[in-house]
């Protein structure tokens, strides 16, 4: 049965004897450490029956450890030359089906009501736009267990005032909670990246009314966010200053001065106004 990961020298093997060279353009780094393997999936707490999004099989390593596991796991992977590679490599292993379609036109209402836990080594590229469109559109996906380039862990997790907070800090926010649960070293990968990495954890929380408007406020609060909101949001609100005012906001503040709530409770007052 293929359940235990592959490790650095059966990975290369493997994507030799198929011809399979990593792509930049697809920001392919295959995880070829099965102690890393086994700790990602530890921290995801996936077990027996547990439906699991993998986005970016790669190498298939961290598929045979959900596997291994025992969830059940549904794998996308976008680059066509794997498919030798993920037929070989995911042999005997149980409750794996694998996609061979890019999972940025993952359809949400496909999942059903869930529930379903992303665990995914992520491409550093499409990251982090693919994983805040699940958590906006896929509210059968309960949990997040993601790596991505450190910088952009940090950007997920940023609170207000930090020099990286920004629109994917209150998207975040504003759908859940997020924990950075460990850093990555780049050895752990084939190629090895020329930055860290990180695993986040996400967990989803109901979104509340009006959230989406919240977002939409920060986005264009952020697209200008050396100006004053008063300023930066004139194109949004009809009378910035006033809105900013009734909602309690200093309209001299700049876009990274709020909280997710903040721009919550800005998109509640300019709704009832």
């Amino acid at each position: 049965m293929a359940e235990d990961p592959l490790g650095r020298g059966a990975t290369a093997r493997l994507l030799a004897a198929h011809g399979v060279r990593p792509r930049k353009d697809l920001g392919q780094h295959f995880l070829v450490d099965p102690n890393l393997v086994r700790r990602i999936v530890a921290v995801a707490g996936v077990g027996p029956g547990d439906r699991v999004l993998e986005i970016g099989a790669g190498a298939g390593t961290l598929t045979r450890g959900l596997a291994a596991a025992g969830a059940r796991v549904r794998a996308y992977e976008v680059d066509p030359r794997l498919r030798p590679v993920l037929d070989e490599a995911l042999r005997g292993a149980p409750g794996v089906e694998v996609r061979y379609e890019d999972a940025a036109d993952l359809d949400p209402a496909s999942l059903g009501e869930g529930p379903w836990v992303v665990v995914a080594n992520l491409p550093y590229h499409v990251g982090t736009p693919l994983l805040l469109r699940l958590l906006r559109r896929a509210p059968a996906i309960r949990r997040f267990v993601v790596m991505l380039q450190r910088e952009a862990v940090e950007r997920l997790a940023a609170g207000p005032g930090s020099r990286v907070y920004g629109l994917p800090s209150v998207t975040v926010r504003l759908h859940g909670t997020v924990e950075v649960a460990f850093r990555v070293s780049p050895n752990v990968f084939l190629p090895a990246p020329k930055v860290e990495s990180a695993v986040a954890v996400i967990r989803r929380t109901p979104a509340r009314p009006l959230t989406e408007e919240a977002i939409a406020l920060a986005a264009v609060a952020f697209g200008q966010r050396r100006k004053m909101l008063r300023r930066s949001l004139a194109g949004a609100l009809a009378a910035p200053a006033a809105v900013l005012g009734a909602a309690d906001i200093d309209p001299a503040r700049r876009a990274e001065d709020l909280a997710p709530e903040d721009y919550l409770r800005l998109a509640e007052v300019a709704h009832a106004g």
